[in-house]
């Protein structure tokens, strides 16, 4: 004659291994679905272009068109769009109506102020504490330590700006550009 194990009113170990194994189970799926949140908040989103750039969006969130763009503004022109990491910046317009083939993040490398176009000095001056920068975005004027950052802006076979980050030298200053 055989004993079982335990009393009617103990599980046998099966259950016993089943029901851990259920409460582990709960307690994990619990503790990743709100960890899940927190993660991601601190992963910078991604556009999924290749090579890391965008499409330049408008004011309103939709694609900036450069043939519609070029003939809304004149030459030497600068306006906002936003770009990469959602960063605002300028695009230029050249002499010859078209884009130049970069484009001018306008976030200030003192305090990051969104540092606005004035046309009639024909530069760039910071609100905050008046730093100014010349056309190319070239610091001219302190307190900013450094230029502002570029980046490489392409019309694209659908007739939409690409703006990809610059990584070659800074034309302005002969440097290796600090912003990578």
């Amino acid at each position: 004659m055989t004993q079982a194990s335990g009393t009617p009113d103990v599980p046998d170990m099966g259950r016993r291994q089943f029901m851990n194994l259920l409460t582990f189970g709960a307690v994990t799926g619990t503790a990743l679905g709100a960890l899940y949140p927190v993660v991601k908040y601190f992963i910078p989103p991604s556009s999924g272009a290749a090579g890391g750039g965008v499409t330049a969006k408008d004011a309103l969130g939709k694609d900036v068109i450069a043939s519609a763009f070029i003939d809304k503004h004149a030459a030497g022109d600068r306006q906002l769009v936003q770009g990469l990491k959602g960063d605002p910046t300028y695009l230029v317009v050249t002499e010859g109506d078209a884009l130049a083939n970069y484009g001018i993040n306008s976030v200030c490398t003192h305090l990051g102020c969104v540092v606005p176009w004035n046309a009639s000095e024909n530069k760039f001056i910071c609100p905050c504490h008046g730093s100014q920068y010349d056309p190319t975005g070239k610091v001219v004027r302190g307190p900013a330590p450094l230029s502002l950052a570029l980046v490489h802006t392409d019309v694209t076979e659908d007739d939409t700006v690409a703006l990809t980050p610059w990584t070659e030298t800074d034309f302005r200053t002969g440097e290796a550009p600090w912003w990578t």
